[in-house]
């Protein structure tokens, strides 16, 4: 199975409390998150952490697209991005479909 080259284009510096720094620009289907951009991860619930680890590099791109597309108010491109991203980036689907309803049931209801 081959890497997703999303991977090699998300550069990333850790910072405090388990957030991020985008360090250059990430694109992904024409948008393009501005570097200096921060991100909190992936908000899972603790109880969760046994089944989806937070802050999993795995998921990175996709969490840092669905942040940015949150802070813009894009509520629902940012779920279905966050899906396609796992996708690509070959997310096991079970993980995947429960992340894709967690971050719908958070824009949604929660936020």
């Amino acid at each position: 199975m081959s890497v997703s080259p999303l991977y090699a284009e998300l550069k990333v510096s850790p910072l405090p409390n388990h957030k991020y720094k985008l360090l250059s620009p990430f694109t992904y289907h024409g948008i393009t998150v501005p570097s200096g951009f921060i991100t909190n991860g992936a908000d899972i619930p603790r109880i969760f952490w046994i089944f989806i680890p937070p802050n999993d590099s795995r998921n990175l791109p996709a969490v840092v697209m669905h942040d940015f597309l949150c802070s813009l108010k894009r509520y629902d491109e940012a779920d279905k991005m966050f899906l396609d991203i796992m996708e690509e980036t070959a997310t096991r689907k079970v993980t995947r479909l429960i992340m894709y309803y967690g971050v719908r049931l958070y824009t949604k209801f929660i936020r």
